[in-house]
């Protein structure tokens, strides 16, 4: 049965490529929706994500489409890999070929610049479906590519979708745990990019495993302040959703957003860092959106909020590390 069951990934990035590896041994059609024609077109071809993702062949079965009407017809998962920026923008042109009975699977980690939503919620917004789940978790896509073991939560107010996600996309590979908390899920994903940047800044910086550590720890304060404010549950925060990813992406070389607050460190503006790659840091734009919720939910943030004035306020560095140390001294 599981075989039978139909795939449609959005976003051809290095996280949709990867999921799209993973996951195609368990689907006997999926379809991967690229936004880029020269791309696709490539992909088509020689079956490699020379951009984003290079030295995997994708399996035949896998098929490539730059038109979002033809990827979504008869899915029965929708997974949306695509940057924040777009996402709503996409799911709107998919949205007139949606079936009733799709369950979407949001595996976008950031929030919605000026509405401050999370993704999920951008989706509900456009499609209106109650079938709609949260993808998140420790991952890295080249390592989730090669076909190295990874642990991922899948979240969603309906045990029943998260149920059958669950089924459908666990494999040898790919194990993955469903939560009942996507706020928790969802914020932990979207703000562990933020601290990941701090944690470049500390790397750049020459500074040591004691900082390094108490970046993390203070770090993870800040998110479930945050996310337990919104709703979220404290204990998802301590779960692979939040303190796994943030470790992950803060210490591992592959994350881009720990590679921008390197270069931040060594003295390049922002707008050359992001100019030099086609990836995307979720983490840079999160900034703003995550100081922004800070101020209306009346949580105090000073990493991040020392994090966008480096982003944004051309605020040194080091500076924005001295004036964390030398903040009034309290109670932990």
């Amino acid at each position: 049965m599981e075989k039978a069951l139909k795939l449609s990934v959005l976003g051809g990035g290095s996280w949709g490529t990867a999921l799209t590896l993973a996951l195609a041994p368990r689907f006997a059609s999926i379809r991967l929706w690229v936004f880029e024609k020269d791309l696709a077109e490539r992909l088509q071809t020689t079956r490699e994500n020379d951009v984003y993702l290079p030295g995997f062949q994708l399996p035949a079965h896998v098929e490539i489409t730059t038109d979002i009407a033809h990827a979504v017809p008869g899915a029965d998962f929708v997974l949306c890999v695509i940057p924040s920026a777009f996402a709503r923008r996409t799911y709107a042109e998919m949205l007139p070929r949606v079936s009733p009975s799709t369950i979407f699977v949001s595996a976008t980690k950031g929030l919605e610049h000026n509405s401050l939503l999370r993704m999920s919620q951008v989706l509900f917004d456009v499609v209106r479906t109650p079938h709609i789940a949260i993808l998140s978790g420790p991952t890295f896509a080249r390592e989730v590519a090669r076909g190295e073991p990874a642990a991922v939560v899948v979240s969603s107010e309906d045990r029943v979708v998260a149920n059958k996600i669950q089924q459908a996309f666990s494999g040898p590979n790919l194990r993955l745990y469903t939560n009942a908390d996507p706020v928790g899920v969802e914020m932990g994903g979207a703000l562990k990019n933020v601290i990941a940047i701090a944690a470049g800044v500390v790397e750049g910086l020459g500074m040591g495993n004691n900082t390094m550590a108490a970046l993390i720890t203070r770090g993870l304060a800040e998110i479930t302040r945050l996310a337990a404010e919104m709703g979220g549950r404290p204990e998802t925060l301590a779960g692979l959703a939040g303190l796994g990813d943030l470790v992950l992406t803060c210490t591992g070389d592959l994350s881009r957003n720990r590679r921008v607050g390197v270069e931040l460190a060594k003295g390049k503006t922002l707008r050359a860092i992001t100019a030099s790659t086609p990836m995307v840091a979720e983490g840079v734009e999160t900034c703003a959106s995550a100081v922004a919720l800070g101020r209306k939910y009346h949580v105090d943030l000073p990493i991040m909020e020392q994090m966008h004035a480096v982003l944004h306020k051309d605020k040194s560095p080091r500076e924005a590390i001295r004036d964390l140390m030398e903040r009034t001294l309290r109670s932990e």
